[in-house]
């Protein structure tokens, strides 16, 4: 009697976490449908476009405020302190380039990984030691060095 009243407790448990998280799937999607909904509205597009992209309309000049604080004379200190906690997001060709820059760099440590090791004493991809191939990887080096000194 014990283990069913128990199975049954834990399987209401489990039916009212799942009723939350329906509810909680039902809100997020009202609110996507909403934004879509806005996409609608000429005056909403707009007003991406303007506050996104900087577009102005023909005859309009574009003005923007470094330091909003000289204008208003307030000091953002609030805004500073929610601003260095969250992720500095890049435009997307700039977080491209980052990305290559850091797949570029990963590949040159992979590299100074493989000399370190193989100067340690561990053999290298080819099965060879350093002992026999010490001058082979003192040249490898050297070629680096200078296909390095060369995109520099």
């Amino acid at each position: 009697m014990a283990s069913t009243f128990h199975t049954y407790a834990l399987n209401m448990a489990e039916l009212n976490g799942l009723k939350k998280q329906e509810a909680a799937l039902i809100a997020q999607k009202q609110e996507l449908e909403n934004d879509i909904a806005r996409w609608d509205d000429k005056a909403y597009v707009t007003a991406q476009a303007r506050d996104r992209l900087g577009f102005v309309f023909p005859g309009e000049q574009a003005i923007r405020v470094e330091h909003p604080e000289a204008v208003t004379g307030e000091t953002t200190e609030d805004k500073k302190t929610t601003d260095e906690s969250r992720k500095t997001v890049l435009p997307w060709y700039k977080e491209m380039a980052y990305s290559f820059k850091q797949a570029d760099q990963s590949d040159e440590v992979k590299s100074r990984e493989t000399s370190e090791s193989t100067a340690t004493g561990e053999s290298d991809a080819n099965g060879t030691s350093p002992e026999s191939g010490g001058q082979q990887q003192a040249s490898q080096d050297n070629n680096q060095q200078q296909s390095g000194d060369q995109q520099e």
